[in-house]
């Protein structure tokens, strides 16, 4: 009896939902023992951590770097890695490991978090991902150690090189360096590695599953060559027009500003880096406070949008706003379907995408609103001048599970520093996957109200 309840309360959407709260936890507690950190921090410091490197944000409230040891900073690198792959799929690997079959809840939630439907084999997928992981990172790992070999003893070299592989592809932020890769803005192969970890890590790996079937049939030169699904050439098409845009953006922009001094070429490596980090990485090669008021609404937005579904990155994903796009068109348009690539979208797609976005607006607006108060933003706007812009900044970097901050972070407030956590925690899970996890099971309506319509705009 206890069992079959236990297994009608645990919903996919609430397994996920409490396996990372339970991460969460042991995070914690784990970073609180005296041989994790240099010098004691609290317990709420620490909680903020844990979630952070669980949500893959990159939020700190101390300095990675400096104030926790070595065990700590593998600890924090191993919440890193599970939480950019998800709790639950890492066990439904195990699973598949041990026993050789999964449940179907496990299923459920591997395919409600990598792909777009039912017509993908979980197994093979769940296969690649582990491959493809750990061969990405190790030669990621293997790059940067090129580099880092020339500037540090052995061992830390090795180390700072898997940290920062790991971090970047699990689209993190965390740095065993203290000013994160600002040290390193004119290295060509370190801005080049990093960002393609970034980049790959935050496409979504059903993507990656299906170029890799096509790359395949192609070099076979199989008759039919397999068609990319409209969710892959979406994720594709939006994320290379969002790099291309932000690239030139911060060019424009920062060019004879924060970037003035440097050569021609640091100044477009910067301005791709940050285009690449900011939409969930939050890694920085410049000065985030140095950015010209343009750059930080720029920023706001790409941090808004975030990285691709299925992927170890946050926001409210590229194609979400690849639809929103196409509704607006053909609502201009006077078409009623949404149409794109010769396919027409699912209502169930559309209605999803602006529940997504309207929900993010809303626990944006709501956070933002708190830290007002609890931060001193209730206080007249002429005495405390760009807090709102700092706060909103805060607040969209931690949902989008960005990292990058205008430096508010550690000097928050207890409080703040709790509405930040709940913020990342939803930011990573989703608000929706959130809001099904603690609402009844669904139910069907018995009967349908009549229509009616109402004047919009």
């Amino acid at each position: 009896m206890l069992f079959r309840a236990l297994n009608e309360f645990l919903t996919p959407f609430r397994l996920t939902v409490l396996s990372f709260l339970l991460a969460i936890l042991i995070g914690t507690c784990l970073l609180k023992l005296p041989f994790a950190t240099v010098t004691p921090i609290s317990w709420v410091d620490c909680l903020f951590t844990s979630t952070s490197a669980v949500c893959v944000t990159g939020l700190i409230v101390v300095d990675t770097a400096t104030r926790f040891t070595r065990f700590g900073q593998i600890v924090i690198l191993t919440l890193i890695q599970f939480g950019g792959l998800g709790i639950m799929t890492l066990s439904t690997i195990f699973l598949v490991v041990l026993r050789g079959r999964v449940s179907f809840t496990n299923i459920k939630v591997v395919r409600d978090t990598f792909t777009s439907g039912a017509g993908v084999d979980i197994y093979s997928l769940l296969k690649l991902i582990v491959i493809f992981t750990m061969t990405v990172e190790a030669a990621g790992s293997a790059l940067l150690f090129l580099r880092f070999r020339k500037i540090f003893p052995l061992s830390t070299a090795i180390f700072h090189s898997i940290f920062q592989a790991i971090s970047a592809f699990c689209n993190a932020g965390f740095s065993t360096f203290s000013d994160s890769l600002m040290g390193f803005r004119g290295d060509v192969l370190v801005n080049l590695v990093m960002a393609g970890l970034i980049i790959v890590g935050g496409i979504g790996f059903l993507v990656v599953w299906e170029v890799r079937k096509c790359v395949r049939r192609f070099v076979r030169r199989e008759k039919r060559t397999r068609v990319l699904s409209l969710h892959t050439k979406l994720v594709l098409i939006v994320t290379a027009c969002l790099l291309l845009l932000g690239t030139v953006l911060y060019a424009a922009i920062e060019w004879n500003i924060l970037l003035t001094g440097l050569p021609w070429y640091e100044k477009v490596l910067a301005s791709f880096f940050q285009s690449v980090t900011t939409r969930t990485a939050g890694f920085n090669s410049i000065d985030i406070r140095g950015l010209a008021n343009a750059s930080i609404l720029i920023t706001i937005f790409l941090m808004f949008v975030g990285a691709s579904p299925g992927s170890t990155g946050g926001g409210i994903k590229t194609s979400t706003f690849g639809v929103l796009i196409a509704l607006g068109i053909s609502r201009l348009r006077s078409v009623e379907e949404v149409n794109m690539f010769k396919r027409t979208l699912s209502k169930f797609s559309v209605w999803r995408a602006l529940s997504v976005t309207l929900t993010a607006i809303a626990v944006i607006s709501t956070a933002t609103m708190l830290l007002m108060l609890t931060e001193g933003g209730i206080s007249p706007f002429l005495d405390t001048p760009g807090m709102f812009v700092e706060i909103l900044f805060e607040v969209v970097s931690a949902f989008g599970t960005v990292g990058l901050s205008l430096g508010i972070t550690s000097g928050l407030s207890s409080i703040g520093k709790i509405i930040i956590v709940l913020v990342m925690y939803t930011g990573r899970l989703g608000p929706m996957l959130i809001a099904l996890a603690i609402s009844p099971r669904e139910k069907r309506a018995r009967f349908k109200y009549a229509e009616e319509q109402v004047m919009i705009g």
